[in-house]
């Protein structure tokens, strides 16, 4: 029998006046002894850094690369205690201009140190920090301004004239705006004639020398963040999370890394890109700062990030399928195009270390000669020393997985969780080859069950348990901002329903398969769960990504793909087709090949008939967030998708009849 890292705590459930069935709860095996106790001294995220100012006022604490000449140079560090005497500036010219505890604050820009500094100032005067981000789109922003009340924001320089946009509506609440950088005198202008102030980042910082001000009583239960999440419907929601959440779940990843020797030291550095705006990179990096660890932002270009990275050197990279996406293309590109004996060499070297892996050898001792000879140069694309890669926000397939898992000579996690349940829920482990493709056991600070969903066929009660992901613990959310009845749609007797479908494995890892609202109903009565066939069909290195869509009025499926443009391209060349990618997506023979594999995919996995995809269309061009057909965290958009697909679907059924 394989180990098991999860243990009972609850006995299961019968389904019952209405009620449908709950299969046991059962928490991390790592908390078998009760959950990891309070940090000591830790009540609110202000102590979090205060006490690692106190312990480690000289380790480097924020980084960025100086540009010398147009050209960028080496990364250059504020230590703690810099950090402290400039958020302490802060607090005081934010106080300077009315702003008491409980007001609101907005933080708008890509990652840098003055957002981390402003977010510290939020702390140190218990203010409620709201990330605006703008992928949500400018009617957001002041979406947001409004229904928070922010009264006071900063702004990355160049998105000055983006907020600005939001007046006069926003300047009812917002009276303040600071930049991370300078302003323009018209920009001072344009504001005044609303009532608005417009500091640059040095004059604010000047307002706060005439008053000091205490730093005022914060407690464990006091809001510390709004985070409005895009949500796939409906208006943004904004996610009130409590000090509370973020010092439990601080102790929860500490007690982790520490059960599978990962822990973290002041030694660490962390790569700072993913959107600060977001609860995954807001609590990892509250995680780096506790420890007294160093964090480097990136230059916020995509295309440059891996020469950050080599000049940051992170231990730590955080990512979204996206990135690592984009990673894995990149090393498939080089390996094929090194020559046939590299290519030779590399594939050798890959199916061996990944049998080894496969049948239990730890990471570093599959195949150490390999790591140094053939893996080490994608180590030093990394930086040279990365020893943990975390994935999470959208589900990472499993061909990118296991390939990363082979060849970054470090451990690559996936992990799951939501802003409501203040980011990691469940992270898989180290060492175990078996939980690819899961999310893993819960974090040790949870407790989680599986509740069925009758009318999709979801049993938690049968031998392969499967049903809703429920959660429950001191991480939760505390509400949705001014929406109450969409909180009691979600929090039930202290359960967290998250809407997601997972499915218990064995070893305690748990697989997302589907969403509980991604269904819909063929012509002929049957339900499709569209989430479990696109994981199904998108894991394929043909295929990027892929839409399926069912009509209510029809019997089979219809499916937009996005191919890859390199294995579609080899492929064609092999066949003797030639012309540019757009027009390769035109032509019926590649179409033709990629409904073959797709059919190939569904007949492995056994699928029903009605769950085969009868025609597809061929989109050169990825979803993206400019076209709305994706949230920030890359989750697909499906109204928007079948607004924008309309004309693409009603020919594809027309032509398939």
């Amino acid at each position: 029998m394989a180990e098991r890292f999860i243990i009972e705590v609850e006995p299961a459930k019968e389904a019952k006046d209405g009620k449908p069935a709950v299969g046991p709860v059962y928490r991390s095996l790592f908390a078998k002894d009760g959950f990891p106790p309070p940090i000591n001294g830790l009540e609110s995220c202000w102590d979090i850094f205060r006490l690692s100012v106190e312990k480690y006022p000289n380790n480097r604490m924020l980084g960025r690369r100086k540009i010398v000449d147009g050209k960028p140079g080496k990364y250059v560090w504020m230590t703690y205690k810099e950090v402290y005497d400039t958020v302490i500036k802060l607090g005081n010219s934010i106080r300077n201009c009315g702003v008491e505890q409980g007001g609101k604050c907005g933080i708008f820009g890509a990652n840098c140190p003055e957002w981390i500094m402003s977010m510290e100032a939020c702390n140190a005067h218990g203010l409620y920090c709201v990330p605006l981000y703008d992928t949500l789109g400018a009617g957001a922003v002041e979406f947001i301004i409004s229904h928070a009340e922010v009264a006071i924001a900063f702004v990355e320089e160049k998105k000055v004239p983006e907020l600005l946009k939001t007046f006069p509506n926003a300047a009812k609440y917002l009276k303040t705006v600071v930049s991370f950088g300078e302003v323009t005198p018209q920009q001072k202008d344009e504001v005044e004639k609303h009532g608005v102030a417009l500091y640059s980042w040095d004059e604010f910082l000047q307002l706060g020398s005439k008053n000091q001000f205490d730093l005022p009583v914060k407690k464990k239960s006091d809001i510390c963040t709004i985070m409005y999440t895009s949500g796939t419907t409906g208006e943004p929601k904004g996610v009130m999370i409590s000090n509370n959440s973020i010092v439990t779940l601080i102790a929860g990843v500490k007690h982790f890394l520490e059960s599978v020797n990962e822990a973290l030291t002041m030694n660490d550095v962390y790569i700072s890109y993913l959107p600060l705006a977001h609860i995954f990179d807001r609590a990892i990096e509250e995680c780096f700062i506790n420890h007294g660890a160093s964090i480097g932002f990136w230059r916020g270009d995509v295309k440059l990030l891996t020469e950050d990275l080599g000049e940051l050197k992170p231990t730590v990279f955080c990512a979204v399928p996206r990135v690592l996406d984009r990673i894995y293309s990149g090393l498939q590109q080089k390996i094929s195009s090194g020559g046939r004996l590299r290519s030779t060499l590399f594939n050798i070297a890959y199916a061996r270390k990944l049998q080894y892996l496969k049948s239990g050898s730890k990471y570093h001792e599959a195949s150490p000669i390999s790591d140094k000879v053939v893996f080490s140069k994608v180590k030093e694309g990394l930086g040279g020393k990365v020893r943990l890669i975390l994935s999470g926000a959208a589900p990472l397939s499993s061909h990118v997985e296991a390939f990363l898992r082979v060849v970054a000579c470090a451990h690559v996690l996936q992990g799951y969780g939501l802003t409501e349940t203040c980011a990691g829920t469940f992270v898989s482990l180290p060492n175990q080859f078996d939980m690819l493709g899961t999310v893993g056991p819960p974090v040790p600070n949870v407790d989680v069950c599986l509740e069925s969903v009758p009318e999709m066929e979801y049993d938690a009660l049968s031998s392969t348990p499967r049903g809703e992901i429920c959660v429950r613990g001191d991480t939760l959310f505390s509400g949705y901002y001014k929406r109450e009845d969409l909180t009691k749609e979600v929090m039930i007797d202290g359960w967290f329903h998250t809407g997601d479908i997972g499915e218990w494995q064995p070893n305690g890892s748990l697989k997302i398969i589907d969403r509980k609202k991604n269904i819909f109903k063929l012509s002929q009565g049957e339900y499709v769960a569209v989430e479990n066939l696109e994981n199904v069909y998108g894991n394929n290195p043909v295929i990027d990504s892929i839409w399926l869509y069912g009509s209510s009025f029809e019997s089979f499926l219809v499916a937009v793909v996005n191919p890859n443009k390199q294995e579609t391209e080899k492929w064609a060349k092999q066949n003797g087709l030639f012309g540019d990618f757009n027009s390769l997506c035109e032509n019926s023979k590649v179409k033709e090949y990629i409904q073959g594999e797709l059919t190939k995919a569904g007949k492995e996995k056994k699928l029903k008939g009605f769950e085969f995809i009868k025609a597809i269309h061929l989109d050169p061009v990825p979803f993206d967030m400019e076209r709305d057909l994706l949230t920030p965290t890359f989750k697909k958009k499906r109204p928007q998708l079948l607004k924008y697909y309309k004309d693409v679907i009603d020919t594809m059924y027309k032509d398939a009849k």
